[in-house]
């Protein structure tokens, strides 16, 4: 029979997030006016005993003293705690639950606020071993139990040492204290937990570093949580995506990296191949030529409406599923569209340049309100249709045309051709999608035949307007304005020049490309792309991506979840069930769609299952990719 695998696990900065004494400090010197001053002295010594640049015990006795806590204060330590468990932890209290008669807290910290944590999480008291306040009859704390070992250098290593616990013995933990029971020849195996915090110092001296509890249990055959740990998921962020993006991902578990500009297609060759999840925004191009070289591409998060910067067909071919925001920055691209429509139709652009000449223009000659004038859409999806409403609101006749049927808003009029649309309106809006067949769908004909006067806005894709035409309109006076926050070519960061044949034209508002960059829709697209991609990874959701078939999938329990991606072929299925059958394996649900190009087909199978078995499915001809989720 095999030994047991005891876990000595640590509490401070591996089972929770911070360092307790640290919380109790900012509860018991709440009213302390040198509250700051004693808090930063607390994490200062913290810092130098988990080092190993002073005695542990002189770093407790410090910061006791400068705490002055009490038996209420520790209560209200606990309950703010049980906010700061590690969320690996927390994703997989399966394990801990199951296999507590070999998990053991051992701590530097305080069994009073550490068993009451802990046991929530099905790990037994007798289990803990941490140091003992001493209380007054006043309930403050005067002291520590000092004959207890754990109070002094060492301390972990003896009380280690004292259990005499059979079997291999693993050390999860953050300190140079966690680090000394391996050196003491007391465990096979030291962990370096650094989900929370990296210390060097502890990290060169471990037999493994781990960024979570899932990679401590993967690299052991002991997850049964998750298939692969999410510490070694790799995510490329680029273009600055808001943090609150990177926060949520990092949160998750993911290994994060952001880079602020986008990037070359050359230069995402090269940093593509260990990436499992990419976001980008409109910049960044990911061609045929950088998904052959994303061999661990799972899923391509586009923090943004359009989706035709990403080569979605090559996506589908490899199995890559890809998410965007479609609604996120609707609000912020149509207040933009109605600010500059007043704008130009008061030539506001033109004489605010004067002023800062110096040049005191006052007319009203080619200035008009935007009451009662003709506002033609083209494109009536999320934001055609809610410029749609805000417009006549503000007393706009609005007409759209739409290639695919949409129902009208409000007193909107449907017009049956483009060309009646431009020879009807006063102003013009594009909201267009960015697919191939709309390339220069403002050509010289069709900007000819808009309304003398009139006004074109450009807030979709830049390769949707022929510069060059629109250009000789300005110049010509057929159109009294325009105004362009998307081009053919753009600058990839904010050092590079912007370059247009369209600067420099009267009553022209020309715009980086920030119709949705407002801190609103920046946040709710960070909110809502991360939450797709992860549902996709964690339970192969594909609700809302924009090329695989879209299932949403039932909360699975007490089973094993296989995700297959195929060639869209007869007999696929057909296929997939027979290898169970041979195998008998039982199945719990399954769920299939498919689109013209693949199948997407999700088998809920009981836990047991053969090695033999997915090897026969990965197998099957046709396959694009395939996953066991868990």
């Amino acid at each position: 029979m095999p030994s047991p695998k005891r876990f000595i696990i640590d509490f401070d900065s591996t089972f929770t997030r911070v360092e307790a004494l640290d919380i109790l400090g900012e509860i018991s010197l709440a009213n302390d006016p040198k509250r700051e001053e004693k808090l930063q002295a607390i994490k200062d010594i913290t810092d130098r005993g988990m080092g190993g640049t002073v005695t542990f015990r002189e770093s407790l006795e410090q910061r006791l003293d400068i705490l002055k806590a009490n038996k209420a204060q520790i209560q209200e330590l606990v309950g703010s705690l049980r906010n700061y468990v590690s969320k690996s932890f927390e994703r997989n209290q399966e394990f801990l639950r199951e296999n507590a008669e070999d998990i053991y807290i051992l701590s530097n910290g305080f069994k009073e606020f550490i068993i009451p944590i802990v046991s929530e999480y099905g790990i037994k008291p007798e289990n803990v071993f941490a140091n003992d306040f001493v209380f007054n009859d006043a309930g403050e704390i005067t002291d520590f139990n000092r004959d207890n070992p754990l109070s002094k250098n060492q301390g972990k290593a003896e009380t280690l040492k004292n259990l005499n616990l059979e079997g291999d013995i693993y050390v999860i933990g953050d300190g140079y204290t966690d680090y000394e029971i391996k050196a003491s020849g007391l465990a096979n195996k030291f962990y370096a937990f650094t989900e929370n915090i990296h210390r060097d110092k502890v990290a060169e001296k471990a037999d493994h570093v781990a960024l979570s509890l899932d990679e401590i249990l993967y690299v052991n055959n002991l997850n049964k949580k998750f298939s692969y740990p999410k510490s070694r998921i790799k995510v490329l962020l680029l273009e600055n995506i808001h943090p609150i993006g990177e926060n949520i991902l990092r949160e998750e578990g993911y290994q994060v990296e952001v880079v602020s500009s986008a990037m070359s297609e050359d230069e995402l060759c090269e940093k593509i191949k260990t990436v499992s999840i990419l976001g980008i925004r409109s910049k960044t191009h990911v061609t045929k030529r950088v998904l052959d070289h994303a061999d661990r591409l799972l899923a391509i998060g586009a923090f943004c409406i359009g989706t035709n910067q990403i080569d979605l067909e090559t996506c589908q071919e490899k199995g890559i599923a890809v998410f965007n925001a479609p609604f996120s920055n609707t609000r912020s691209v149509v207040e933009m569209a109605i600010a500059e429509i007043i704008f130009l139709m008061r030539n506001f652009a033109d004489k605010t340049a004067k002023m800062h000449l110096g040049e005191w223009d006052k007319s009203a000659t080619g200035s008009f309100e935007i009451r009662g004038k003709k506002l033609g859409i083209i494109g009536y999806g999320n934001i055609g249709a809610q410029l749609s409403v805000l417009a006549e609101n503000m007393g706009m006749n609005v007409f759209y045309f739409d290639a695919v049927e949409k129902l009208a808003l409000g007193n909107a009029t449907k017009l049956n051709s483009l060309d009646e649309l431009l020879k009807t309106c006063d102003v013009v809006s594009l909201h267009v999608d960015g697919r191939k067949e709309n390339k220069n769908l403002m050509d010289a004909k069709r900007i000819k035949s808009m309304k003398k006067g009139a006004i074109l806005l450009n807030l979709s894709r830049g390769h949707v307007v022929d510069i060059d035409a629109l250009k000789e309109a300005i110049l010509s006076g057929h159109l009294a304005g325009c105004a362009v926050d998307v081009f053919p070519e753009e600058p990839k960061n904010n050092s590079e020049p912007f370059e247009s044949e369209l600067k420099g034209l009267p009553n022209t508002i020309l715009t980086p490309h920030i119709g949705g960059s407002t801190l609103e829709a920046q946040e709710n697209i960070a909110n809502f792309v991360p939450g797709k991609i992860m549902e996709y990874i964690n339970t192969g959701n594909t609700f809302n991506s924009v090329n695989f078939p879209n299932i949403q999938l039932p909360f699975l329990v007490d089973a094993h979840r296989l995700i297959h991606v195929h060639e869209n072929s007869p007999g696929i299925l057909a296929k997939i069930n027979q290898i169970l059958a041979n195998y008998e394996i039982n199945i719990v649900g399954q769920y299939l769609k498919t689109n013209e190009k693949i199948g997407y087909v999700i088998t809920d199978i009981d836990k047991a299952y053969s090695k033999e078995a997915i090897e026969d499915l990965k197998a099957i001809q046709g396959t694009i990719r395939f996953r066991v989720l868990y």
